[in-house]
């Protein structure tokens, strides 16, 4: 389908256990979001999918699991605490606040020109009514805690807004004791923590996330080849998991918008068509040059820089950073899997289906087995086989309903196989096996059952 109809995907994630409002029975809230089991399991798969692609099949990756809460002189020396900033206005009307460069690049994005006469131009989002703002003032980004007894500035720390940080400050280590060098990157995953003005648009912008980033440090002057290099690998693997590439872009920072670090920054972008913006940015694949390494170099006295021992000099490597972050990933791939379609019923005609047709990798349950009947002598068997299945993939057991509305929950999860259990499998020794996008169905013996899925199911 096309990648609009997010209110109906959001549905689907809340009634089927994916995402659910934390905090719900307390009223929720639009800031933060639980993953239920089925969403667990989708964002694992992902983030799975995501090492193995961008650290085990590599050579020269390595990875780390860095603090959530660092020294407070590492935000100092990285530049978050000063230029962490956003300029934020306040509508009198409604007293709502929002980022003054988000509503000016929404009515240049709408109306294809920037306001005449600034934030005067731009109408009150929720009333409508002419723009009355107050003065722009600086808003952190920075979530505080206290660390010891006092909440006092000794005990002031940050919880970290990205997981790069610890990769810098970690790159001699690494180096060191992995026997890397450049060209290698150093990957994390993790939380991170923004205190977000206006979050929204359901789990893509949130105020705490999760990140999937990698810091390959090159030789400069090697910089801008890498630095493709990854762009073009980064928009690659949406596609071969299964994203659409007429809903993605590559969307180029202007210079003047450039962040503090860097030189070159391309954000791989999908078509989620929120209101007031098509595109929404997946990822940021940056060049930040030696700026990090240099900086903490010169706050922490540690020298890290590298001995090139081929050219016989010594240099600051320079950073190439794919940054993405797993919600906004994990939405994409629902609302590009999202199809609906017709199927054929027990009673001759055709029911409408709801389908996500996630890539197999990444489907949360990849197979689920339905005795026929809840009788007594299909039971044991089809448990057997839940049972053997269950030691190779996430497998669910359903017998609730008639086989056909079974088949149509696991269509709408994105289950990829349903393996049915009836009374012929006592005497043949058989079971069905049925494939989610074509609705095919084949016959398979019990012992050649695992091997089957096995081989469709390569990769998971």
């Amino acid at each position: 389908m096309a990648a609009s109809n997010i209110e109906t995907v959001v549905n689907l994630c809340k009634r089927r256990g994916l995402v659910f409002p934390a905090g719900e029975i307390y009223g929720g809230t639009r800031s933060a979001w639980d993953y239920g089991p089925l969403g667990v399991e989708l964002k694992e798969n992902i983030k799975r999918q995501w090492w193995r692609h961008m650290v085990t099949s590599r050579q020269d990756v390595v990875g780390v699991d860095t603090s959530i809460i660092q020294p407070t002189p590492v935000w100092e020396a990285s530049g978050h605490v000063e230029v962490f900033t956003d300029p934020l206005v306040e509508s009198l009307y409604t007293h709502k606040r929002y980022r003054a460069d988000h509503l000016l690049e929404a009515y240049e994005e709408k109306h294809g020109h920037p306001p005449a006469n600034g934030l005067d131009d731009i109408n009150d989002p929720v009333t409508g009514q002419p723009g009355k703002w107050t003065e722009p003032r600086e808003f952190s980004g920075l979530l505080k805690t206290y660390l010891g007894p006092v909440d006092d500035k000794e005990g002031l720390h940050y919880l970290r807004p990205e997981t790069a940080q610890g990769i810098f400050i970690n790159f001699k280590n690494v180096m060191g004791s992995s026997r890397q060098k450049p060209p290698f990157g150093i990957a994390n995953t993790g939380k991170s923590f923004r205190n977000e003005i206006t979050p929204g648009n359901f789990i893509f912008r949130t105020r705490e996330f999760e990140q999937m980033e990698m810091e390959f440090f090159v030789k400069p002057g090697e910089d801008e080849e890498w630095h493709q290099t990854w762009i073009d690998d980064r928009f690659n693997w949406y596609v071969n998991l299964g994203i659409d590439p007429e809903n993605l872009r590559l969307y180029e920072h202007p210079q003047e918008k450039l962040s503090h670090y860097s030189k070159r920054t391309v954000d791989v972008e999908y078509a989620f068509n929120f209101a007031g913006s098509k595109w929404g940015e997946l990822e940021g694949v940056a060049n930040r040059t030696d700026y990090d390494l240099k900086t903490h170099a010169e706050h922490s006295g540690e020298d890290l820089s590298f001995f090139d021992q081929e050219s016989g000099e010594r240099w600051i490597p320079y950073c190439i950073e794919p940054a993405a972050g797993l919600g906004r990933a994990m939405m994409a791939f629902l609302v590009d899997a999202y199809h609906e379609d017709e199927a054929p019923n027990t009673k001759g005609g055709v029911d409408k289906r709801t389908v996500l047709k996630l890539d197999r990798r990444l489907a949360p349950v990849k197979v689920a087995v339905l005795p026929l009947s809840k009788k007594e002598t299909l039971t044991p068997t089809a448990q057997k086989v839940a049972a053997e299945l269950r030691g190779m993939w996430n497998v669910d057991y359903d017998t609730s309903g008639a086989i056909g509305r079974r088949y149509r929950r696991q269509d709408e999860i994105g289950t990829p196989f349903c393996v049915t259990v009836d009374f012929d499998t006592l005497e043949d020794n058989a079971v069905t096996v049925r494939e989610r996008d074509t609705m095919s169905q084949e016959r398979v013996s019990l012992d050649k059952l695992t091997g089957y899925l096995a081989e469709r199911l390569a990769g998971c």
